[in-house]
């Protein structure tokens, strides 16, 4: 793990909401803090409702991360293109966030509970 980047357990119960629907909930979320950039929470893709996410053709790479592949997120009268991420195959040393979504919280409501 690179020096910037901190994975710890997110305290508590986090949710995910847009549109009215509840998209994630986990009581076993990972917070990700990396320099300055506000933390953001990953999910565990189990604990997301995947019927409301769609893959993208959009992708990034972070060279601390990895590669990253998007989703539209979809919800009862709203379509979110790109509003979640995740790495699927992350580089050495952030192997913690495989398996998980994170969401803009800029696109959707992120909150602890």
């Amino acid at each position: 793990m690179t020096d910037h980047i901190r994975i710890r357990p997110a305290e508590g119960l986090w949710v995910v909401r847009t549109g009215g629907a509840v998209i994630a909930e986990s009581s076993a979320a990972l917070e990700l803090s990396e320099g300055d950039y506000a933390p953001a929470i990953y999910f565990p893709r189990g604990d997301v409702a995947m019927a409301f996410l769609e893959r993208s053709a959009s992708g990034s790479h972070s060279p601390y991360m990895g590669d990253a592949s998007y989703y539209t997120v979809s919800s009862p009268g709203e379509t979110l293109p790109d509003a979640a991420w995740s790495y699927e195959s992350p580089l050495p040393g952030m192997e913690a966030i495989a398996g998980h979504i994170a969401f803009y919280t800029n696109r959707v409501n992120v909150e602890k509970l």
